[in-house]
């Protein structure tokens, strides 16, 4: 109950003096008046702050947009050169089995004129060995004939009747030779 009372009682005190001689009125205004001095400088710092930091954002967005901006130009022209360079490689394969065909049908032609070629050797070859076999032929037949000749004049002609044919073959060279 003490207690009671001295609480009723400092209220009552407390109650009894005016506001402005109260210490919260005066901590209250000091404290509107410090933030009503600094509210001004302090502000502005703030939006200063929040002004800076507005521009940095919008020069990062118009930064990056000017990125996208230029991406999508690449893009687009690497589009265009991936485009191109498809284009290309088609004629160049295009051009490529134009050539290979071209060049196939060379090779036949060349391959055909080759074989041409080497079965008239050939053919010339032959009739040349021909030629030449025929010659060997007769060739050995008359020095087989001429042996034979010889054997038979040598075994039927006297040595008189030699000598008189080999003179008479020796008159008859001059006239044989032109």
């Amino acid at each position: 109950m003490i207690s009671t009372a001295l609480a009723a009682g400092a209220d009552a005190a407390h109650h009894a003096v005016p506001f402005w001689e109260r210490p919260e009125t005066w901590v209250a205004i000091a404290f509107f008046a410090v933030v009503g001095f600094a509210w001004k400088p302090v502000g502005r710092a703030v939006v200063a702050g929040l002004d800076l930091r507005r521009d940095k954002i919008k020069a990062r967005l118009d930064e990056a947009a000017r990125l996208r901006e230029d991406a999508e130009a690449m893009i687009e022209t690497y589009l265009r050169k991936q485009d191109e360079a498809f284009a290309e490689a088609e004629e160049i394969i295009a051009h490529a089995k134009a050539e290979a065909q071209r060049l196939a049908e060379q090779a036949a032609r060349d391959l055909e004129e080759s074989l041409k070629r080497r079965e008239k050797a050939a053919l010339e070859r032959i009739a040349q060995a021909e030629i030449e076999a025929v010659r060997e032929v007769r060739n050995m037949a008359v020095d087989v004939a001429m042996a034979a000749t010889r054997k038979i004049l040598a075994e039927s002609l006297s040595a008189q009747q030699a000598n008189t044919l080999v003179d008479q073959a020796i008159r008859q060279l001059p006239g044989t030779l032109h």
